[in-house]
This record gives structure tokens, sequence and C-alpha cells, in this order.
């Protein structure tokens, strides 16, 4: 594996519904450490449409989006260095 996407931890949020799915994410990434990467597994629909933007105007890199057979989405987020500040 590519040690520049090697993850450091996995978020599964199949059948979890936004904006809750937003929330977990947020809480996972914050437990990071800057440049780890976060796995998140998300459903198919407003989730994998809506978590990554999200994620993005946070300030993380989205590395991957990847669709599993079974029809959900693996999305890899690397943490960025730094959390922007709160408007």
């Amino acid at each position: 594996m590519n040690p520049e996407r090697e993850i450091t931890a996995t978020k599964n949020l199949r059948g979890v519904n936004c904006p809750m799915n937003l929330v977990y994410t947020k809480v996972a990434m914050a437990a990071l450490k800057p440049g780890e990467v976060l796995e998140i597994i998300l459903d198919n629909g407003p989730p994998i449409n809506n978590v990554p933007g999200s994620v993005k105007k946070e300030g993380h890199e989205v590395l991957s989006q990847t669709q599993l057979t079974d029809g959900a989405w693996s999305v890899l987020v690397r943490k960025s260095p730094q959390t922007p500040k709160s408007p």
C-alpha cells in the first residue's frame, strides 16, 4: 500500500443518515493527528454527495472515493496540518 494513503482509522457509517454521518466524521477526524488518514465507509446517495465536500471545507484532503461491491463507498481523508479557524 502507498504509505501516503496508509489508513490510520476506519469509521463505518453505513446506515447513518445526514447530518449524523457528518458529526461522526468530524469527531473521528478530531481524534487523528495531522497527516493521518481516516477511511470513511458511506452509503450511496446523500452521504457520498455531502461528506467529502464537508471534510474539504474543513481543510482536509480527500485522497480517494471508491465504490465498494455492496454499493457503499470508501472515502480516504487525510487530516490537514492545521484546523481552519472558525469565522
